[in-house]
């Protein structure tokens, strides 16, 4: 049944299939997914949810309509178990919203994709509404790692690529609802956090060796000349340009005085 429900929505909402690879280097593609224990959270989420919506209405419709129910009965009203419909017709649209947030949920966690390049990364998620974002490494300003007690136990984590301007506000946000902010990247459950982090540090800094990142960002050079640091000096050529240039300005300047 859920096979066909996913077919079913890839074909009316339209999902994309595997993303494209952000741009650099194809043969230095890495494709990062989701760990499966990600999907255990999102159950437990989903379950607590489920759990708290049908309480509320069990506990705020349910009951008090039952009782007015069985009360009109007792007093020789038989319609009063029509009344009974209402509350239980809503309970069923409950769960029946419930598990089509399960099979939503499920779609989503297997349409998420993490893509590293050598120069940039592109993460994907969501089904309703697709959300896809591309980072480049040069505008790379923080790259963090957030694990609550749950994410602990499941052995998973969430890693947080920050670009400029995307400053520090927004880490008080929920983690996993947040405010959507184009300055932040997600990737969400994954249990090699730690791997994604060097990997993408690694390229950025082989990014930045090979000056093609920002140039403010660039190490500035030590006052210090190496061993080797002949070619920085004027070439013969140019010391003799500046030496004859020089001349005649001293010459240019002779003469003027002697006009006056």
């Amino acid at each position: 049944m859920y096979n066909s429900f996913r077919h079913a929505c890839e074909r009316l909402l339209r999902i994309p299939h595997d993303p494209a690879p952000p741009p650099g280097d194809e043969a230095s593609t890495r494709i990062f997914r989701a760990a499966p224990n990600y999907y255990k959270y999102l159950l437990l989420i989903w379950a607590l949810k489920t759990a708290l919506a049908v309480f509320v209405v069990v506990v705020a419709l349910v009951v008090p309509v039952a009782t007015a129910s069985l009360t009109m009965v007792r007093h020789g009203q038989p319609w009063g178990f029509l009344l009974l419909m209402l509350p239980l017709l809503v309970l069923a649209s409950n769960v029946l919203g419930c598990l089509f947030n399960l099979a939503v949920l499920r779609l989503e966690y297997e349409k998420r994709w993490y893509v590293v390049t050598d120069r940039s990364l592109r993460v994907r998620e969501g089904v309703l509404t697709v959300r896809e974002m591309t980072v480049n490494f040069a505008n790379i300003q923080n790259i963090s790692i957030s694990q609550g007690p749950i994410q602990r136990a499941l052995g998973i984590a969430d890693l947080r690529v920050e670009t400029a301007g995307g400053g520090g506000g927004g880490s008080h946000h929920n983690q996993h609802q947040p405010i959507e902010n184009l300055h932040t990247a997600w990737f969400r459950g994954v249990n090699n956090a730690n791997e994604v982090r060097e990997l993408i540090q690694q390229r950025l800094r082989l990014l930045k060796d090979s000056g093609l990142g920002d140039r403010e960002e660039l190490p500035h050079p030590s006052p210090a000349l190496p061993s080797g640091a002949s070619l920085l000096l004027p070439s013969p050529a140019l010391l003799a340009a500046l030496r004859q240039v020089h001349a005649e300005a001293g010459a240019l300047r002779h003469a003027t005085r002697l006009l006056e």
